[in-house]
């Protein structure tokens, strides 16, 4: 339980950061925050691999991305493209780190947020702030992902993954 309530709080204060402070902050944000949603959304995967895992997963996503919304009503804009990235990144992590589950975690969870990092850094700010993306912006938040992805996979590995 403790692995949701850290996934959820993640994704809530990197939306309420965007909220507040704006596009500026996106960098940050990715590399700290949503990086630690992707890896968490793999240790989650790993935990519930055999105990009604698409229920669980699909639930966890759904509910991160109707409270994304909800928190982020003022900003309509903002929520429907956060949550939007979030579910189909969710979707995306899903997919990619289950085809490769024989594979070591960190293999598994930075194969997975790389096209996880690759969807929400994309669909993003495209619903956001509009077409023609700002190829920087989308170059700068994958990078962020997938590098504070990596940094979060080393860490849940030593400190909270207990089995491999």
């Amino acid at each position: 339980m403790k692995y949701v309530i850290v996934y959820l709080v993640s994704i809530v204060a990197a939306n309420l950061s965007i909220l507040w402070f704006g596009p500026s902050v996106a960098p940050v944000t990715a590399f700290v925050l949503i990086a630690l949603d992707l890896t968490l959304r793999d240790l989650l995967h790993d935990y519930w691999e055999n105990n009604r895992l698409i229920l669980k997963m699909s639930g966890l996503i759904i509910g991160g991305s109707a409270i994304t919304v909800v928190l982020n009503y003022e900003a309509m804009q903002i929520a429907i493209a956060s949550a939007t990235a979030f579910f189909a990144a969710g979707i995306a992590d899903t997919l990619v780190y289950k085809s490769i589950r024989n594979k070591q975690f960190l293999i598994r969870s930075n194969g997975s947020n790389v096209v996880s990092a690759a969807v929400d850094s994309v669909v993003f700010p495209v619903m956001a702030f509009g077409y023609p993306p700002l190829w920087p912006i989308i170059a700068a938040q994958f990078f962020a992902k997938t590098i504070g992805g990596f940094i979060w996979s080393i860490i849940l590995k030593k400190y909270w993954i207990t089995n491999e």
